[in-house]
């Protein structure tokens, strides 16, 4: 009886690691992907397939290995990178890429598939391409309608770079194009001796147009008082003319009286 339960009792234990083997070799033999991945199955080593639609899918346990690739689009921002004008002058970039791996066998070769490489590249490719766009072009040509061109050929060439590590620009963004803090020091001291040199011809017109008037007024002032000084002298020498004739109507009528 003894040796029997003893018997039992290996046999369960045998059962239950060969179960626990089988549930452990189970567990290594599926990967689930989702709907926001791509899975590439590597067998020692080597790319074995790709998977790029959402489901539960099996391997081989120990020769596969499974790596998942980001399957939305990713966005990389680029802030305060100083880019030059076709004038020399110095402005600061803000600018955004929109991206996506568009041939996961690609990105594997190329980047390891490590998006932290990717970026570098990209940023390091977009920096060239902000940098060869605005050097053709003055600070005017961001802020008009050419800003929209200008976007168009930073894609562009982002693009050839980027096609060469299998992923694919959605979209580049300029968000922000400011003056560097020496070139706004700058403009803004041209900017104030623009405005002083229109305030000094404002001035100097303002004390033409005084002295002009002045002249004008003065000299109507001096041609009113003449008049004035002309009919009072008239009136004067009437009066005179008018007492005169009354002394001598006067006189004549009684030299005695008178």
């Amino acid at each position: 009886r003894r040796i029997e339960d003893k018997q039992m009792a290996i046999f369960r234990n045998i059962l239950g690691v060969l179960i626990a083997a089988i549930l452990f070799v189970m567990y290594l033999s599926y990967f689930i992907v989702n709907e926001k991945q791509k899975a590439l199955v590597l067998r020692f080593g080597d790319i074995n397939r790709i998977v790029e639609e959402p489901g539960l899918y099996f391997k081989l346990p120990i020769a596969d290995t499974v790596t998942m690739i980001e399957d939305r689009i990713i966005v990389w921002e680029m802030n305060n990178r100083p880019v030059q004008d076709v004038a020399s002058q110095v402005y600061i970039v803000d600018a955004i890429t929109l991206a996506r791996i568009s041939d996961a066998r690609l990105f594997r070769e190329t980047l390891g598939a490590d998006l932290d490489q990717a970026e570098v590249r990209v940023a390091a490719r977009l920096d060239a391409a902000l940098r060869q766009t605005y050097g053709r072009r003055s600070f005017d040509a961001a802020l008009s309608s050419d800003r929209s061109v200008m976007m168009r050929e930073i894609a562009t060439e982002l693009r050839k770079e980027a096609d060469t590590l299998g992923i694919a620009i959605v979209d580049v963004r300029v968000r922000r194009t400011d003056l560097s803090d020496n070139v706004l020091s700058q403009t803004y001291a041209r900017m104030e001796s623009e405005r002083n040199a229109l305030a000094a011809d404002i001035r100097s017109e303002g004390e033409a147009t005084k002295t002009q008037r002045k002249a004008e007024t003065d000299r109507a002032y001096t041609v009113k008082i003449a008049e004035a000084r002309r009919e009072a002298e008239i009136v004067r020498g009437q009066g005179d003319a008018d007492r005169n004739k009354v002394f001598e109507e006067k006189k004549k009528k009684d030299p005695e009286f008178f």
